[in-house]
């Protein structure tokens, strides 16, 4: 609704930039003011806690002179001067031209929780609405003045997304918008749950008490030695890991998620990795060149292998740590050597 006055030697216009559906005079009751203007004919801003809102005024200058202006705000009842503010662009205005003034209004999030709302057995209502006036004072010459005021109502009411569910003709009621608001804030959470319950399938996002449940699910053991972003980081790839438990690139892909090194998949060369797993086998055995005492058949141990990892300097590794994981995922017949190098 717009509210548009047309009074020498000024013209005001009132513009609230979120306009209520209902008021409260749809619930059975009326809001009157000193002239018998109800709550539905002035102008009517509708704010919701945590939103900001704003109302336009707009002030035209009929006179060919320019005229200082200054508005002023009294809002009637318990409405604290902090919840809004007034913006100007100026005191002055030419003749003929407008000046356009805001007035914000930001209500706290708490306004339905806090104290005073919950309180039980409380003799006094929580306020929603108010009738504010706004002061506009002109001076028309160097002693002379004169104020005009301008009525807009206030409606502090709860958002409520079920309300876009609703005809129009229930959402014209008042009364209907607060009792809705009463199931949104008891259903809402569920549905909410479903539409991330994936996060709570996921071990890197699910909470610290559903962890066990997945471990369980998955097979793999909790291990207290290991902290619980390396618990997350192996537990989701625990299908994998078992995949190619017994492999070089089951092994390298373990040591990978419990250290956080590189896997380096784009380096062809095995001892230039961070995660370095080799064979030391040489030539086979040639006749002819093998020296008593010197002789190694196949040129090296049979079903043995060398890790090597080469951290950076500030990343300390756990040496028992990455034994306890080779033993637990080499085959029983293999043997190892380890070997962490520092990168530098």
């Amino acid at each position: 609704m717009v509210q548009s006055r047309t009074q020498a030697p000024v013209s005001i216009q009132l513009t609230p930039m979120q306009i209520p559906e209902a008021v409260p005079r749809s619930a059975g009751w009326t809001l009157m003011n000193a002239g018998g203007m109800d709550v539905a004919e002035r102008p009517g801003l509708l704010l919701h806690p945590d939103t900001p809102s704003e109302i336009i005024v707009q002030i035209q200058n009929l006179e060919r002179r320019t005229l200082q202006v200054n508005l002023d705000l009294s809002i009637a009842g318990n409405f604290p001067a902090e919840w809004y503010s007034i913006h100007t662009e100026g005191t002055e205005i030419a003749p003929g031209a407008q000046m356009d003034a805001a007035i914000y209004f930001n209500i706290p999030a708490t306004y339905f929780e806090g104290r005073d709302a919950i309180v039980p057995g409380a003799t006094e209502k929580l306020d929603l609405d108010f009738i504010s006036s706004l002061a506009i004072k002109i001076d028309l010459d160097t002693d002379r003045s004169q104020t005009y005021y301008e009525e807009f109502s206030l409606h502090i009411r709860p958002y409520s997304a079920y309300m876009d569910f609703l005809p129009v003709l229930y959402r014209e009621v008042d009364f209907i918008g607060r009792f809705m608001k009463i199931f949104e804030q008891a259903f809402q959470p569920i549905i909410d749950s479903f539409e991330v319950m994936w996060a709570n399938l996921d071990p890197l996002t699910a909470p610290e008490l559903i962890l066990p449940f997945l471990s369980h699910w998955v097979g793999w053991d909790l291990d207290p030695i290991l902290d619980r972003n390396q618990q997350r980081r192996l537990m989701r790839r625990a299908i994998e890991i078992y995949t190619w438990r017994g492999t070089r690139r089951g092994l390298r892909l373990y040591l990978h998620l419990y250290t956080g090194l590189p896997l380096d998949d784009n380096i062809p060369d095995e001892t230039a990795k961070h995660i370095s797993i080799t064979e030391p086998i040489g030539e086979s055995f040639v006749i002819g060149e093998a020296r008593i005492g010197e002789a190694i058949l196949g040129g090296g141990r049979a079903f043995h292998f060398a890790v090597t990892l080469r951290p950076d300097r500030s990343q300390q590794i756990d040496e028992r740590l990455i034994r306890k994981i080779i033993e637990q995922e080499k085959p029983a017949f293999c043997s190892y050597e380890l070997s962490i190098v520092n990168r530098e």
